[in-house]
């Protein structure tokens, strides 16, 4: 006999049990399956919105996708977040909106599916560790399509996601957009001279250069942790973003 299964709406990780989004693949560090990834823990989305940061006023409507068999079990889950801007995703679609409402439609609001202000790539389509993937990432990407179509808006945009959750989205006529990303690995370094020593001749004094600029300019840096970290300061950080 073959089980039914049900796409669910939550508006908040407080309305999801913590217990329940733990079993999801990759959600805790007690996870048998793929690698810990704090991103997509509860407590790391649930802090997105208690603070503040993520929510209705800030254009951050939570909009998680919840897929539960017929007995209300939790077997998949999308963060996913109603969009009246582009801001914080760092997936730069200014030029669709435009061209979208030029063209006489209304881009805003749109489903994203990603972690707020973190441009970190990780799992997005999440299945139980008790099912089988391969079958049940298809059927998120099919819950989000039927969910963007059934609520109305423009489009649904996946980002940042690992190459298991693209292979389930494609089938179902989503675009593959692709961009690049700059990241440093850390190979063992003792210092910034043993890095350096890593480098062709070319780059190290490049950047050996710039960093002599930088001071001449009088450029000082503080590192600031914990108290230190004053109203003031995080003001000057947001006009510095």
């Amino acid at each position: 006999m073959t089980e039914d299964y049900s796409i669910r709406v939550a508006q908040s990780l407080g309305d999801i049990d913590p217990e329940s989004w733990k079993q999801l693949s990759g959600t805790s560090r007690n996870t048998s399956g793929k690698p810990y990834n704090p991103f997509i823990s509860h407590a790391f989305l649930s802090s997105m919105e208690d603070s503040g940061s993520a929510t209705a006023k800030t254009g951050w409507l939570g909009n998680h996708l919840l897929l539960e068999n017929s007995s209300g079990d939790l077997v998949g889950a999308i963060p996913a977040y109603l969009k009246n801007h582009s801001k914080g995703e760092y997936v730069f679609d200014h030029g669709w909106a435009d061209a979208f409402e030029r063209a006489g439609g209304h881009y805003y609001p749109k489903l994203q599916c990603s972690v707020p202000f973190t441009p970190a790539t990780g799992p997005r389509l999440l299945t139980s560790e008790t099912v089988d993937e391969t079958r049940f990432k298809p059927l998120l990407a099919s819950g989000v399509a039927q969910v963007t179509e059934k609520i109305g808006v423009s489009s649904a945009h996946v980002t940042f996601l690992p190459e298991d959750d693209l292979a389930a989205l494609l089938p179902r006529d989503f675009l593959h957009r692709t961009d690049q990303q700059f990241h440093f690995l850390n190979d063992g370094y003792r210092d910034h001279d043993d890095f350096l020593d890593a480098l062709s001749s070319r780059k190290r004094k490049g950047l050996k250069k710039e960093r002599r600029a930088a001071l001449e300019n009088g450029i000082e840096i503080d590192w600031l942790t914990g108290r230190d970290l004053t109203e003031d300061i995080w003001d000057q950080f947001f006009a510095f973003y």
